[in-house]
This record gives structure tokens, sequence and C-alpha cells, in this order.
């Protein structure tokens, strides 16, 4: 690939992408709906777009390719588990999206504070997605300067690439808040699907002979990649421990949960949670495909993570295809960074100094939010420097983390005997049992740190509440959003 035609890519995405940001000012108002949710107002397509290309990433095509090219076939059983939690979000998605509209949140950490009546509880909350997300936020930009760095021939080295990725979220993520970010992923995920379908089209007639070839030598050479073990590395408790924080994936990550905040209506919902699970099945597919086309092609990879981007350097793949893949992928890690950076951002301002300073304006939380914005895309960048292996490993980690989250959340809507105490000592007793778990790289009966949180995390919600007083307005609560999903006939 031509680093004069590479150059100018990446200069024209960086011009448009600032030139997106700055239009969707117009009109942004100085409330943090506007800011962090696009005042409540995206309508289904463009949502689902958004939706998707938020949650694919660079995970996608360079860590779940990566993975596929280490592991085989049981990474497609991986991916397929998260489509299947979409079933979590079908079931709340409407009732997150009541609660939101009847009582004005802007964060999930705030949602649960209110259920809960408790300050400490929003608090805990949102401190701890502050501090598993930052791994996941760097995951972005790792998948991004692997990118860059291979395509470039090393001309970019992978530090530029953390530097330029990091600046351009942080600043779109800043300029022109959910509503830029939103209506620039619809417009890139279409480019993502469509230029990473054409590139297996290429790879698979010009690289390996067609399908039938593709096939065959998987078949031949690659049997176990088959499998389930495979080539050794699904064991089933690393298969469980893979795939149980991906399943809870739409309820446990906020900056995921939040999107259930904007549509305009449950009919937008709807569509937004249809379209995603199109998008993401055929978009899983390619990402496979991806990997098994690099186990074929090109067997000997000293890092997994590398599958993407050499891949895309192969003379198979037309230049002018490679570049808008590369594209894509880059505004996919982008958009997913930046909606962790406003959702952090918002719980920042929301839920932590809007607490401590009581009676402090919504124009000052907001400004408050905004500033926070370059304090986590810092730390995201330390940590990408580190450069773990496996990228689809890291994600998962830092999911696996925002597990102690989710007993709490199913609870605040289905449980009435839920209380306070019991949501804080879910949270910071499994919090700091998986941390020790996973610093230490411990696995105890074999399990996985994710597994241990939310067993953990569980039986802590149930235990402590049963033993201590619910909130007075819980039962309020749940009446209020069950009578309104009468209402709308929605089960």
């Amino acid at each position: 690939m031509q680093l004069s035609w590479l150059y100018l890519a990446l200069s024209a995405y960086t011009f448009l992408g600032f030139v997106v940001a700055w239009a969707a000012r117009r009109g942004l108002g100085q409330s943090l709906t506007d800011f962090f949710l696009a005042n409540r107002t995206l309508g289904g397509a463009v949502n689902a777009l958004s939706y998707s290309a938020t949650t694919y990433s660079a995970f996608m095509m360079v860590g779940l390719a990566g993975l596929t090219y280490r592991a085989g076939v049981g990474a497609l059983g991986f991916e397929l588990v998260y489509l299947s939690g979409l079933v979590l979000a079908a079931f709340f998605g409407p009732r997150f999206w009541l609660a939101a509209k009847l009582r004005g949140y802007v964060s999930p950490a705030e949602m649960l504070g209110d259920r809960y009546e408790s300050r400490a509880v929003t608090v805990v909350a949102a401190l701890a997605s502050l501090l598993f997300l930052i791994p996941y936020t760097s995951v972005q930009l790792m998948g991004i300067a692997y990118l860059l760095q291979e395509l470039s021939g090393g001309a970019i080295p992978y530090v530029v690439g953390v530097l330029w990725a990091t600046f351009l979220a942080l600043a779109w993520a800043r300029v022109g808040g959910l509503r830029s970010v939103a209506w620039t992923d619809a417009l890139q995920a279409l480019v993502m699907l469509v230029s990473s379908g054409l590139v297996v089209f290429f790879v698979i007639g010009r690289g390996i002979g067609g399908f039938a070839a593709f096939f065959r030598g998987l078949e031949q050479n690659y049997p176990q990649w088959l499998t389930v073990p495979g080539p050794g590395f699904f064991q089933f408790s690393t298969f469980l421990g893979l795939s149980l924080p991906w399943f809870f994936f739409c309820l446990s990550n906020p900056q995921v949960s939040q999107r259930l905040f904007v549509p305009r209506s449950l009919l937008a919902l709807r569509r937004m949670l249809r379209g995603f699970l199109l998008f993401g099945f055929i978009y899983t597919l390619i990402s496979i495909t991806w990997g098994f086309c690099a186990r074929l092609l090109l067997p000997d990879l000293p890092n997994p993570d590398l599958a993407t981007p050499t891949l895309l350097g192969l003379p198979v793949v037309p230049s002018a295809l490679a570049i808008l893949a590369m594209l894509g992928i880059v505004s996919a890690a982008i958009s997913t960074m930046d909606s962790v950076l406003l959702t952090l951002s918002s719980m920042f301002a929301r839920d932590i100094y809007g607490l401590l300073r009581p009676g402090i304006s919504e124009a000052r939380q907001l400004a408050v939010g905004k500033w926070v914005i370059p304090i986590i895309s810092g730390a995201a960048l330390v940590f990408s420097l580190f450069r773990l292996d496996l990228i689809a490993v890291l994600a998962v980690s830092s999911s696996a983390a925002l597990l102690v989250l989710v007993p709490a959340t199913v609870g605040a809507f289905i449980w009435r005997r839920g209380t306070a105490k019991g949501a804080l000592a879910s949270i910071l007793v499994s919090g700091i049992l998986v941390m020790v778990l996973q610093f230490g790289n411990l696995k105890p009966l074999g399990l996985w740190p994710g597994v241990w949180a939310l067993i953990s995390s569980t039986l802590l919600f149930v235990a402590v509440s049963l033993v201590t007083s619910p909130p007075k307005g819980a039962a309020a609560f749940l009446d209020s959003i069950n009578a309104l999903l009468a209402e709308k006939n929605v089960l």
C-alpha cells in the first residue's frame, strides 16, 4: 500500500470528522440530556447503526478475527452468545427507556441510585464503571495502532497511532456530544459492513481460489480449528469465562445500557434492537471468516491480533478497498471510545460531582463533564502502551469486572426486596474480589474471575437484601413502570 494514499485517507478522515463534529453543534443545548443523550430524539435506523458501530469496534475485526486465528470456530460460538444476550435488552430495554423518560435519568448509575434511594449506590456504580472501563477503552486504541502500524509497514509507529486516535476521540466527543457521534456512526457502520464484506470476497476469490477451496483448505490443513475446543484454547472454563460477560454486556456496560435511554420512542427502541441483531449476525460471520482466511494465508503470525492488518496488506486486496476497510475499523473503534468517554464523563459530572456539590447548576455539571473527557482519554492512552496480547481477551476481562453491576441492575426491575445495602455489598465486595483474581491471575476451581464476579455479586445482593429493609419508594417505582408497560402493551 502506498504511504501517500494512506496519509491522504487519514487526513481526509480527520478533516471530515471535525466537519461533522462542528456541524452537530448547531442547535446543541446546554443541558446534560442534549449533550450526552442527543435530547432523546434519535430514530430507530440511526440508533441501530450507531449502536452497532459502538458495540462492534476494534474488538470485532481485530480482536475477534485474532481470536478465530488463535482458537478456531469456538470464537463463533463465543460471539453468538453475545447476540443471544440481546434477549436481555428486549426485556429490560423498554423498562430502562420508560424509567429514564419518566424520571429524567442521564446515566445508568443515576437510575440505580434513584431506585435504591441511595446516593452511595449512585457514586459506587459510577466509580466502578470508571475503573473497569478504562482497559476496554484502551482496546480501541490498541486496535487502531496495530492496524496503522501494519498497513504502513511500520512507517506509522504504534505510539503515533495511539496518540492520533486518542486526540480524535477526545476532540470529537468533547465538541459534538452524542448527536455528532451517532450520525457519524450511522454512516461509518455502513462503510464498515460493506467494505469488510468486499474484502472477504477478494481474499477468498483471489487469494484462496474460491469458497470451495477455502472450506477444503480448512478441512485439510486445520481440522482442529473447526472443532471445539479446537487447538486447545477453548476449554469449557475458558469458553464460560469469555462468554458470560458477553451475554450480560448490554446490561453491565454503561456505555451500551445508556443507549437504551436515547431512542425517541419505544418503536424506535425496538427497531434499534432488530437492526442491531441483523447487523451483528452478518458482521460476526465476516469477522470469523477474516480470521480463518488469515489462518490459511498467514499461518505463522507472531501475534494473532495482527491477522486483520496483515490480511489487509496482502496484494490480493486492492489498495483502495484496504484503505476503505481500514477507515471503517478506525471509525468504529473511535466511535466506541467516544461512547465510553461520553458515558463516563456524564457519570462523573452527574453522579459524582453533582452529588458532592448539591445545588450545582446543570451548565456547570456539563462543563465539568467536558473537562473530564481528556483525563479519561489520557488514562486509556497510558494503559494501551502496555500492549497486552489478545485484544479479545482484554476486552472481555474489562466486561467481566462490570458483571458486579448486573444483580443490582436486574433486581432494580424485578425484585421489590432489593435494597441499597444489598446493591452496595454486591458491587464493592465483588469488585474487590474480581480485581484480586484478575491481577493475581487466579482461577479458583478453574473458573475465570468474571464467573466469580457474577456468583459472588448475586449471592451478596440477595443475602444482604433479605436482612435489610427495602427502600420505601421501591414499590412505587416498579408499579409506575409496570403500569406504563401495560398501558403501552409491552410485556
